[in-house]
């Protein structure tokens, strides 16, 4: 990336970068971006800057093809939630979360095998994550990463539909775990939005309050 000054922006960590460096370089608008990965690294960008900003992360750009805009967050909502994932390694175990469940009503079946079945939570959650990443780099379903068509683009309400339940069993069975996670990234909040926005789950199986302002505002509402 060239500065109006003539000088040259290197967009990547160099060796012995400090963490507290780590991407630190100009935002750069995403039509100037000049890469196949462009619409990643435009919500990437955004996630940097604010990632409480959760509005200002999901409102598409003009003319930006939509399914390619959804594929994208959905990737990185993926790549985001294996840090989730790493934390509940320390309290979620086979031995302490046999089921995979969220609150004493929901059970879920693990469709990484030949047929459904129940696995511990940590175990679903890995499986969930693994299938989520085949899928999405799939290039029969996912060739190209600039435009995707339409019979591509239906598969991703099952993939959310799977990967928000690692949220509820976060939620409501390792709370302090959830709690600090949201609290850096507001994950969960810009997923709720995510699917919301753009119909990707029925709302009744969105079992987690986003914040609790809003369930007390609107109580019963998020319970399923």
């Amino acid at each position: 990336m060239k500065m109006a000054d003539g000088t040259t922006i290197v967009r990547r960590n160099r060796p012995g970068t400090k963490a507290k460096d780590f991407c630190r370089w100009p935002d750069e608008p995403l039509e100037e971006m000049d890469s196949t990965l462009a619409v990643q690294q435009y919500i990437q960008q955004l996630i940097k800057r604010d990632p409480s900003n959760v509005e200002l992360i999901l409102t598409m750009p003009e003319a930006q093809d939509e399914g390619v805009w959804k594929y994208e967050h959905l990737r990185q909502f993926c790549m985001e939630l294996n840090g989730l994932a790493v934390r509940l390694q320390k309290q979620c175990s086979p031995s302490t979360c046999t089921q995979m469940t969220a609150t004493d009503q929901w059970i879920f079946l693990c469709a990484a095998h030949k047929t459904p079945k129940e696995c511990p939570a940590i175990d679903y959650t890995r499986h969930t994550l693994d299938g989520a990443a085949c899928l999405l780099n799939s290039n029969k379903y996912f060739p190209s990463r600039v435009s995707i068509k339409e019979s591509s683009v239906t598969k991703l309400g099952s993939v959310c539909r799977r990967v928000y339940r690692i949220f509820s069993h976060a939620y409501f069975h390792h709370r302090r775990i959830f709690d600090e996670f949201e609290a850096e990234t507001y994950l969960c909040h810009r997923f709720t939005h995510f699917v919301t926005k753009y119909n990707l789950m029925s709302k009744e199986n969105l079992i987690v309050p986003i914040n609790e302002e809003e369930n007390n505002a609107t109580p019963g509402e998020s319970e399923a």
